[in-house]
């Protein structure tokens, strides 16, 4: 049986407080979006901001066949043991020369594993839709973005961005808020195919998003006010419910990169059958 080992971003608190309101953990957005396309692949999970963590079952690497870092509340400048941890275990999964993916938090520890370089965006955060990301000449031929346009809009949020990529790694995509929003790191006997925003995302995700940081929207001048957060967090939760519903749609300028699951998925995928199903 294929199994994949996911590298759960957030500490134990944040897990705690995330199944108090009802949102779901990092990893487990990662497990609804690959079962939805490869339901026998076995997923594990590894708590690496946790003291004391092993890999799940008594397993070893050798019985996994790609390793997957999710998002994380984390920042990967800090050097805190919840991040230095999660480094470590990465560096271990790439000594094993597994397949690395990784979304958001991902690409950042990705890139100081290897000697590049993280910081906080002074444009400050990028949050629901990262607009128009513009594959490179790289971008545009690498296999990770099999199925994806030139230029798209993907789901995100983060205030952290890498500022200077490893020497070895290869810019694949950029947008005005980030030139860095995917990049390939060779890190040890891997490589990591990493992004910046969320392909494992959906919008139930977004909707939640708004609620859990519905102040720091407004206080940051996203939203007017509550009453106009609630008005576009409404139609997000129609949308979601509704993905053929045109109209809204258009009104909150989406199409089809985003509530096409294979296509907004299509980074996630491209690796699985390129770098996991192919070993």
């Amino acid at each position: 049986m294929t199994r994949l080992l996911l590298l759960e971003g957030n500490t134990a608190p944040k897990r705690a407080r995330a199944h108090e309101l009802g949102v779901r953990t990092s990893s487990e957005i990662y497990i609804e979006a690959i079962a939805a396309h490869y339901p026998d692949i076995a997923l594990d999970v590894l708590n690496g901001a946790d003291e004391g963590e092993t890999i799940p079952g008594g397993r070893t690497w050798s019985d996994y066949a790609g390793f997957v870092v999710t998002g994380s509340a984390l920042h990967a400048y800090d050097a805190e043991f919840a991040v230095t941890n999660q480094i470590e275990w990465l560096k271990q999964a790439a000594e094993a020369g597994l397949p690395i993916f990784g979304s958001c938090w991902g690409l950042q520890i990705a890139a100081v594993a290897a000697g590049g370089e993280v910081a906080y965006n002074p444009k400050g955060r990028e949050v629901g839709f990262a607009r128009k990301i513009l594959l490179n000449d790289a971008g545009r031929a690498h296999p990770m973005f099999k199925g994806k346009a030139p230029v798209f809009d993907a789901p995100c949020i983060h205030y952290d961005e890498v500022i200077r990529l490893p020497e070895s790694a290869t810019l694949l995509a950029s947008n005005a808020h980030s030139e860095i929003q995917a990049a390939v790191i060779p890190l040890a006997n891997s490589e990591v195919w990493a992004v910046q925003y969320h392909p494992e995302f959906d919008l139930a995700q977004l909707v939640q998003l708004y609620t859990l940081y519905a102040e720091d929207m407004v206080t940051q001048g996203f939203f007017a006010d509550m009453a106009e957060l609630a008005s576009y967090r409404e139609k997000l939760e129609a949308l979601a419910a509704d993905p053929a519903n045109a109209g809204l749609a258009w009104q909150l300028g989406v199409d089809e990169d985003v509530l096409d699951n294979r296509i907004r998925r299509a980074e996630i995928l491209a690796w699985i059958e390129a770098k996991v199903l192919s070993r």
